[in-house]
């Protein structure tokens, strides 16, 4: 079957500003985003890819933009359900005030339990988002055939928990699994079981190296540090 390859958006203005975007307008890439994106054509040259599909989020698309404009014949598509989670009314507080909130230990530490005030659960997250994939896998195959390629550019703990999945992992470890801003995680859709190729992976291990910094800085360098990639990832 098909191999998706899972593109999280590049750092964004959220990211730097350590701002729970979720689905907050006029959130696009910040400086080291934008270089990011543009890298991004280069990294993936001679994978041949049938189509690509996107959040419909600004973040995302600018993270594509590049990538487009090198293959201008690529088959774009949008889906509201790889767009990041209903976050409610924690949309667009800091990450630091969150911190403090009684909720934030459950998304950490017991996930599937875990909905947003005025927004949705991490459980409904998950399920709109594999369905998606699901839905694209075999449109990709039957279109393209069982050897095609495509692309899904969408969020991080949407990214997260596909991996998840994937993996044949509950839920509530998916705190476990990290994803770098503009990573790359592929994985192949076989009829029996996913095989995971790729997991984030940005081609620069730096993030490796052991490191003393506040946890805002994390979040500027990051964009997912300060809860450990959950709720948090913008």
């Amino acid at each position: 079957m098909a191999t998706l390859i899972l593109v999280r958006h590049g750092r964004s203005t959220a990211n730097t500003a350590g701002l729970l975007a979720g689905w907050t307008p006029g959130v696009g890439l910040d400086e080291r985003g934008a270089e990011q994106a543009a890298a991004l054509p280069g990294r993936l040259v001679g994978v041949p890819l049938a189509a690509a599909v996107t959040s419909p989020l600004q973040r995302c698309r600018e993270t594509l933009a590049p990538l487009l404009a090198a293959r201008p014949d690529l088959e774009v598509h949008t889906d509201e359900r790889i767009g990041e989670c209903h976050y409610g009314d924690w949309s667009g507080r800091k990450l630091s005030e969150l911190a403090g909130e009684p909720l934030m230990k459950v998304v950490q530490q017991h996930p599937s339990a875990a909905a947003f005030p005025g927004g949705e659960s991490l459980r409904a997250m998950q399920a709109r988002a594999v369905e998606a994939v699901r839905d694209w896998n075999a449109r990709i195959e039957e279109e393209y055939g069982s050897d095609a390629v495509f692309l899904m550019c969408s969020h991080g703990d949407i990214i997260k928990s596909l991996v998840a999945d994937a993996l044949g992992m509950h839920l509530d470890l998916f705190q476990r699994i990290h994803v770098d801003p503009c990573s790359v995680t592929a994985v192949r859709y076989t009829p029996t079981r996913p095989f995971v190729f790729r997991l984030g992976d940005t081609g620069d291990f730096g993030s490796l190296v052991p490191r003393s910094e506040t946890p805002d800085k994390a979040v500027e360098d990051g964009g997912n540090a300060v809860v450990g990639g959950g709720a948090g990832a913008a």
